[in-house]
């Protein structure tokens, strides 16, 4: 009881059994165990694993898990992590802090290696948008592939023949899908994908101005650019605007997500709204009824959730739209 005091910084303790206490502590290079402290006063630590490149998604991201959270007598507490090196430590330090469960948004929910560690030391997880779930892990996911496939069917609808993609990150599994709905999509209307049509990218909107000079740069430009993420689209319009371009009249672009940046560029992008704010909340509710199911002692059931995306069209694809 008296150590306890001394941690906690009660004043209830004399200076010199205060100093006995502390230097025992210094001696034994002893740590608070948050996680067991949680437990013990019933808090519900939910932690977040995260190395998204993209500010918009993890702005929208946040907003519903701190959201949930807070209906669910939750406390957020966040980490991040820049590469597979700081990846355990990152977790170690979640779990220090008073993690009890852990959400992992993209690109980690695809990272084995940081499955693998969350699995071995028994902690609930949780992986959000993730195009392949794992079967021993919960997750919540829309479908990338129907969804990249509801776009370019929108794009060859409208008499779009010559169009390009710009890939994600290759390591992240929505991105592997939503390429193959675009090449599936050119097959199923008997177009055939030049190479010079496809350019990579990495999700980010610096990787989506080198996609567009890339793309932009042949004599023979496409009518539609389909990128995988909003932040690259909104960097293609950057571009064709550089190039005096004419957004949707000379060049069609439209994204994925529809992230907070869809609707501040000009003109605003035609896209694929995932739901990243109702996943989250999702995601954290999951989470909580495996934490609460773990203290009680009572297995939880791996739950993977599939939420509705939404095809958005905006002026960026059709002029008509202008001032809607």
């Amino acid at each position: 009881m008296t150590v306890s005091r001394v941690m906690n910084g009660n004043s209830h303790v004399s200076d010199a059994t205060r100093d006995k206490v502390t230097a025992a502590i210094a001696s034994l290079n002893y740590q608070v165990n948050f996680a067991a402290r949680a437990a013990r006063v019933g808090t519900l630590g939910v932690g977040l694993l995260y190395s998204n490149p993209s500010s918009a998604y993890m702005s929208a991201f946040l907003v519903g898990a701190m959201d949930q959270c807070s209906q669910s007598g939750g406390q957020l507490i966040l980490e991040r992590c820049e590469d597979l090196r700081s990846q355990r430590s990152a977790i170690a330090r979640l779990i220090a802090n008073g993690a009890d469960g852990i959400l992992v948004p993209p690109p980690l929910c695809d990272s084995k290696s940081a499955l693998k560690q969350l699995d071995q030391i028994g902690m609930p997880t949780v992986a959000i948008a993730t195009g392949r779930p794992v079967a021993g892990v919960s997750a919540v996911r829309i479908d990338d592939y129907e969804g990249a496939l509801a776009m370019m069917r929108y794009l060859l609808g409208r008499g779009h023949k010559d169009i390009a993609f710009i890939q994600g990150d290759p390591l992240h599994t929505p991105a592997q899908l939503r390429y193959k709905a675009y090449l599936d999509a050119m097959a199923e209307a008997g177009l055939v994908v030049a190479p010079e049509r496809v350019a990579p990218g990495l999700f980010t909107y610096r990787s989506g101005l080198m996609a567009a000079r890339q793309l932009l740069s042949h004599k023979t430009r496409p009518s539609a650019i389909f990128a995988a993420n909003d932040d690259m689209a909104a960097a293609v319009v950057a571009v064709a605007h550089g190039l005096h371009l004419q957004v949707p009249e000379d060049l069609v672009v439209c994204g994925f997500d529809d992230t907070p940046v869809a609707t501040t560029v000009w003109p605003e992008l035609t896209t694929i709204h995932q739901p990243i704010s109702d996943m989250a909340r999702a995601a954290v509710d999951l989470l909580i009824d495996q934490i609460r199911r773990r203290r009680a002692g009572d297995p939880a059931p791996v739950q993977h959730k599939l939420l509705p995306f939404t095809l958005i069209t905006r002026e960026s694809s059709d002029a008509s739209l202008a001032g809607l």
